[in-house]
């Protein structure tokens, strides 16, 4: 008579992860406000500071759900930028409460598509894409945590 394996070592599901229980979710919010040292001498929201908000807002993604970046890199998973693609519609200014939503486009074993929408009072200013690869400490490729990966 054979005896079951004991579940502990039972392999987990790809959808399962210890480390990261909470899945991430696919849509976020946030509100940024311009200030004064993001203007460029016109006025205006410098065009690389939307760079930067797009980061902001990926960051509160993740902390809608409990996790930061320190998180996964604490754990060995280190997101790094691929790609970045900015489409300016309207000036925004110094003081403007802006509205940036983010969803996750799509994601792979190695890589997270994420769109922006950045607007004020209901008016789109900018829209933009980027791809970011999970790697490890030497550099090279990896597998996404499970709490990351589609569902």
């Amino acid at each position: 008579m054979s005896e079951a394996p004991p579940e502990a070592t039972a392999p987990q599901s790809k959808r399962e992860d210890p480390a990261f229980p909470i899945k991430a979710p696919k849509r976020g919010e946030c509100q940024i406000r311009v200030r004064y040292a993001e203007t460029d001498r016109m006025g205006l929201l410098h065009h690389a500071n939307y760079l930067i908000y797009f980061e902001q807002a990926r960051t509160e993604l993740l902390r809608d759900v409990g996790y930061s970046y320190r998180d996964l890199e604490d754990k060995g998973f280190l997101l790094v930028l691929t790609k970045i693609e900015v489409r300016y519609k309207r000036p925004a200014y110094y003081d403007d409460l802006l509205h940036l939503v983010t969803t996750v486009e799509r994601t792979t074993g190695v890589r997270i598509d994420h769109r922006y929408e950045v607007s004020r009072n209901g008016e789109l200013l900018a829209e933009g894409n980027t791809t970011l690869a999970c790697i490890d400490r030497d550099g090279k490729p990896q597998g996404l945590p499970g709490f990351l990966r589609d569902r």
